[in-house]
């Protein structure tokens, strides 16, 4: 735990931005020290943008897909891909890179918030209780808190380490693991002191605000089937939205949301991103496109990428409609790239009229062919050009979408049913509508749980968050919900490869497994959890 904690932190968050126009501008090579820095807003918010973007590198890059689409069957061809094939079978190791990867960048988001709460804390005594300090600490506990919510949501009972430094001293390196309910709280708790002092409308352009820490928290309480409290915050967010359409609401182009990254950063659907920047490349861009994006559009010119690997695609199961998108969604014509799709202004050398997605041949620079002849196109802003630049890696600065107002929408549905399985109330119905419609669906006038899951299935693919709404159905849903899944791919004849994946029968197999690394560096986390209240 010392390694993966420490290691770092302080250092890191010592080295600080100095926001001129973006908060993800380069670091400052001065090396301050918390004397003599963190005197103005500028400087304490350049130290908490670090917060929204490199510190989740590892994480974004393929655990972000592989935890939340892999496993929960949104995503398929991955099979024979060493990084991604164990999430595919569900036949996860301690071992595997990935989990390694989502523990240590969760770890490290915290700890670096950690840091600057304490430092921030140390520095009032110094400068007094300025605004702009009590400000980057309830955005940094903003952040902890979803690095806790991911992390228990993820790998259930673990450590919580509310200040690093402490690993530093004799004997406080080893650290237990705390109550899966224990880690949520502390999660909960660190978001009621955002919602209570970040600024209703955030002071910059994809940063967090009041709004954002009430829609996390329903969030958590809907995961801890806590639905009265989860309804409570939801419905904050709402009347919020209602009176404040300008600030707060569904954005009207769903396919443009995610395509464009001017209009995502600007969203006034997004209420928390991390946040991308081209120029930062493997050290702060969005690399969703190097493994999801098709080679005709992306390896000629302007973008010239060797990326584009087409590693992850949409499933069967996403593209069935008796399953996945509704007959007549246009969400997936928005989500996905299936033949015929076409686009005018992704313009690249061997498409000057506008790129084109043909299956009719084997993947060249021209056709592709994946398993289930498809691509994602969430996440994919097409070829480099002016105002939307790709680098040679096909990174972007498409932000990643953590929390969408749709999502506090279906939220507050799903919570009005208090787990009766379904409801007619009209403000769930409201609510759950708002979304259904945007994708061009007729209302509803009843939903049960199962038509709202689906909804969440058809309204987050490929968002990094499907497998957490299996997850928290328990081990007999969920793994009736997977075994009915088609995780398989068409061969290059069109024969249908199914596979039907089975979770492992036992509770403790709905979460990953610790890294061995961190087990043999920490023998606690074998041993039985603990309280931490």
């Amino acid at each position: 735990m010392k390694k993966i904690i420490f290691t770092g932190i302080v250092a890191a968050a010592l080295s600080i931005t100095a926001c001129d126009d973006s908060f993800l501008d380069n670091p400052s090579t001065t090396q301050p020290t918390s004397d003599t820095y963190y005197n103005t807003a500028e400087e304490v918010y350049g130290g908490t943008g670090m917060l929204y973007n490199n510190v989740w590198n590892d994480w974004s890059d393929k655990a972000f897909t592989s935890v939340g689409d892999v496993l929960g069957g949104t995503v398929s061809g991955v099979a024979g891909n060493s990084q991604y094939n164990s999430f595919y079978n569900f036949n996860i190791q301690s071992t595997d890179g990935l989990i390694n990867s989502t523990w240590n960048a969760c770890y490290d988001a915290a700890g670096r918030a950690s840091v600057l709460i304490q430092t921030f804390e140390a520095k009032k005594s110094q400068i007094g209780d300025k605004d702009f300090l009590t400000i980057g600490i309830a955005e940094a506990r903003f952040i902890r808190a979803f690095a806790y919510f991911y992390i228990g949501r993820a790998f259930g009972d673990v450590p919580i380490v509310p200040n690093p430094l402490e690993l530093t001293k004799p004997g406080k390196n080893l650290v237990p693991r705390y109550f899966q309910a224990d880690v949520l709280r502390f999660a909960i708790e660190d978001l009621e002191f955002a919602e209570a002092n970040l600024p209703e409308v955030p002071y910059q352009v994809g940063r967090v605000s009041s709004i954002s820490a009430k829609g996390m928290q329903a969030k958590i309480y809907l995961y801890l089937k806590d639905y009265a409290n989860a309804r409570a915050k939801a419905q904050e967010v709402i009347d919020y939205a209602n009176a404040n359409p300008g600030r707060v609401g569904l954005h009207d182009d769903y396919q443009e949301l995610f395509t464009s990254s001017s209009a995502a950063k600007a969203s006034k659907e997004s209420l928390f991103a991390l946040q991308w920047i081209t120029a930062a490349g493997w050290n702060g861009a969005n690399r969703f496109m190097t493994y999801a994006g098709p080679a005709p559009l992306l390896r000629p010119a302007p973008t010239g990428t060797t990326a584009a690997y087409s590693s992850v695609v949409p499933s069967i199961d996403m593209l069935n409609p008796a399953t996945g998108y509704y007959a007549g969604d246009d969400r997936r014509g928005w989500s996905v790239m299936e033949h015929g799709f076409h686009r005018d202004d992704w313009v690249n050398a061997n498409f000057p009229n506008g790129f084109t997605y043909d299956t009719t041949g084997a993947t060249d620079n021209f056709k592709i062919r994946t398993g289930t002849r498809s691509n994602i196109q969430k996440y994919i802003v097409g070829p480099n050009r002016e105002g939307e630049p790709v680098n040679t890696d096909a990174h972007s600065s498409m932000p990643t979408f953590i929390l969408r107002y749709a999502d506090v929408l279906l939220i507050y549905a799903e919570a009005v049913m208090n787990g009766s399985g379904s409801t007619s109330d009209a403000s769930a119905l409201a609510a759950f509508n708002a979304v259904h419609t945007r994708g061009g669906l007729a209302p509803m006038g009843s939903i049960t749980i199962d038509q709202l899951l689906r909804e969440r299935k058809i309204e987050f693919a490929f968002e990094g968050d499907y497998w957490f709404d299996i997850q928290r159905q328990g081990l007999a849903k969920a793994s009736a919900m997977v075994a009915q899944q088609e995780r398989g791919t068409y061969g290059d004849d069109g024969h249908l490869n199914s596979f039907k994946a089975t979770i492992p029968g036992s509770f403790s197999s709905l979460f990953l497994p610790i890294p061995q690394v961190e087990t043999v560096a920490n023998p606690l986390l074998l041993e039985p959890a603990i309280a931490y209240y």
